[in-house]
């Protein structure tokens, strides 16, 4: 047996297992059999138009496991579709932090020429190899240093960056100025060779430091989830178009869809006065996606959907009618009750499980359920929190959509 129909014929098993059993397979070179297995596995999942291609040669699993799944990927490419048209421009991309290649093989089918860009050898010859696989017959593949690279190369419309976010160590780094390149120091470089310039960074990052250190050249914050998890924080830094800063959060769906998506210009409202919650009020309660958990654009949210806090550190809103379309889910509140042990024997009547979260409450998950002597799961949701005037309350509840 080849090494290629061993990877054809036991794709869909346990790679350890494969591993304990390599000496009944003495033909095939089992260490890249299995990272081709183990890369098929995870692309299944990420990148399913890719686990289809037959061909396609998947890197090591770190490279994996850190590269774009398909939604991400797409949504940069309508975002770069969106700004090439808006600077008037769309000859030409570079991308200088290339990695496995998902996301430039999305965003160069913006442009009429793309330059793939990459310090590691082995990653660049794969690339290469499922470029034309994947039906990319506009791209350039570049073996090089990306600061060096970048000193040299023509303007571009635009020029995409996704820093290495681990130390020499393995450690994530989560700072701006600790991503290798440092983006920072490159600015005057970037903003010379580009009519704009898209970076991805870790969702862990600080959003309002990185705009900070970006002395002004950001014009767009994207916030990124998928399934409910941010995922990505792109910048879109330009000197070419002059805006006011917009942040946009987008919860996707699928590979094609924008399941929500709240755009406002930070510090464009007034806060919202805290709603008081009352126990004979039947009211909805909705709990933003975590982009909108990550950009912390509470205020603008609130105006926006005609919604009211239930304190300021509680990231739940109310509201009086259902709010069709509000990033996030929405319930509907059966009843409200505090911790007095009365109270909560009665309101929770007849409740065996429940799905439940705290949101600025004393207690975690844990130690409440325990406390509540309630399983987890089923259709009831409970909301533990803390309103303005310092009362701990229980929002029962049930998922309106």
């Amino acid at each position: 047996m080849t090494t290629a129909e061993f990877i054809r014929e036991y794709r869909e098993r346990d790679i350890r297992q494969l591993a304990l059993q390599a000496n009944r397979f003495p033909d095939v070179d089992m260490p890249y059999a299995l990272d081709q297995i183990q890369g098929w596995q995870i692309a299944r999942r990420k990148l399913p138009k890719w686990a289809a291609c037959d061909g396609v040669i998947f890197p090591p699993h770190l490279s994996m496991e850190q590269c774009s799944s398909e939604p991400t990927a797409q949504y940069k490419l309508n975002l770069a579709m969106e700004w090439a048209e808006r600077v008037g421009h769309a000859s030409s991309m570079t991308d200088l932090t290339g990695g496995f290649g998902v996301d430039f093989s999305f965003t160069s089918c913006a442009f009429a020429a793309a330059t793939y860009v990459e310090r590691n050898e082995q990653l660049c010859h794969i690339v290469e190899h499922n470029l034309p696989l994947l039906g990319l017959n506009n791209a350039t593949v570049v073996c090089a240093d990306a600061v060096e690279y970048l000193s040299t190369v023509e303007p571009q419309t635009m020029l995409f960056l996704d820093p290495a976010r681990r130390d020499e160590h393995g450690a994530k780094t989560v700072m701006l100025a600790d991503c290798t390149p440092d983006v920072v120091q490159l600015l005057p470089k970037l903003l010379e060779k580009s009519r704009f310039t898209m970076l991805k960074l870790s969702p862990m990052l600080d959003w309002h430091k990185a705009v900070d250190d970006l002395q002004g050249t950001v014009r767009e914050v994207h916030i990124v989830s998928v399934g409910g998890e941010c995922k990505e924080l792109l910048l879109v830094l330009s000197t070419v178009v002059e805006s006011e800063l917009k942040v946009y959060c987008a919860d996707l769906s699928t590979a094609s869809d924008t399941s929500s998506l709240f755009v406002y210009t930070p510090g464009s409202s007034a806060p919202v006065a805290n709603s008081k919650l009352k126990t004979q009020n039947s009211k909805f309660v909705h709990e933003p996606n975590a982009s909108i958990m990550k950009a912390g654009c509470f205020d603008e949210l609130a105006a926006a959907y005609g919604v009211s806090p239930v304190s300021r550190n509680s990231h739940l809103f109310l509201s009086d009618e259902p709010v069709e379309d509000f990033p996030g889910r929405s319930f509907v509140v059966e009843r409200v009750t505090t911790m007095n042990k009365g109270e909560l024997r009665k309101a929770l009547a007849g409740i065996e499980k429940a799905n439940i979260a705290t949101r600025n409450f004393p207690l975690t998950v844990a130690e409440l359920r325990k406390r509540l002597k309630i399983k987890d799961g089923g259709d009831v949701y409970i909301f533990a929190t803390t309103t303005a005037e310092g009362e701990h309350l229980l929002l029962i509840s049930r998922k309106y959509r």
